[in-house]
């Protein structure tokens, strides 16, 4: 038998580490801020987002809230009901809304069909790490799995959407290179549908 402290263990998984107090709360702010934002479009404009039924309705509710504390708690409610719903397709959305350049909804688009495409076959993979070399493969790959185990068990999007940071950080910004003056493009890529909604259970349930 062998002794304990000379078994193979498995190889450490950084992903499974659960996110610092610091990013938590930065991730928290940004999505309630982004709740707030629903909040304050206009109706018209609200209604022309696709967003989950379950964040539609506390939107909703929270536009019929006048009294200070009420609305402050059902703001706090919108951003809780967030945290199991992708924001990127939520901010690419309001980025159209209120004018952003083309170029850098191009490139929004960009990050979300490769997230697609990595998600729904193997292939994919290898491509993206032979035309971005500085890719952290190990890394990927486990949020790829991590990504389907969460869609396939329901659970909140916690790999979906640091698969997206990712590809953000290696594919730059095109407007933010242009105003640092080092222009860069995305690549082409076949144009495919985004889904702009994230599964996502009701609270109340």
């Amino acid at each position: 038998m062998i002794p304990s402290h000379m078994r193979a263990t498995e190889p450490f998984d950084p992903t499974s580490l659960p996110p610092s107090k610091s990013r938590r709360k930065r991730d928290m702010i940004e999505l309630q801020a982004l709740g707030e934002a629903l909040v304050g479009l206009p109706e018209d404009q609200l209604r022309r987002l696709e967003l989950p039924d379950v964040l539609r309705e506390a939107v909703v509710a929270a536009r019929r809230i006048h009294a200070f504390g009420a609305l402050r708690r059902q703001l706090q409610f919108v951003g809780k009901v967030m945290r199991d719903i992708d924001p990127a397709p939520i901010r690419l959305q309001l980025d159209a809304l209120r004018g952003v350049s083309a170029q850098h909804i191009a490139w929004m688009h960009t990050l979300e069909r490769w997230r697609v495409r990595l998600l729904a076959d193997d292939a994919a993979t290898a491509e993206w790490i032979a035309s971005h070399p500085a890719t952290d493969s190990q890394r990927l790959r486990t949020l790829i799995r991590n990504a389907r185990h969460e869609r396939e068990a329901g659970k909140p999007p916690r790999a979906f959407r640091e698969l997206f940071q990712v590809l953000r950080d290696l594919i730059p910004d095109p407007v933010a290179s242009l105003q640092a003056g080092t222009p860069e493009a995305p690549p082409d890529l076949p144009d495919r549908p985004m889904d702009f909604r994230s599964d996502v259970s009701d609270p109340h349930s």
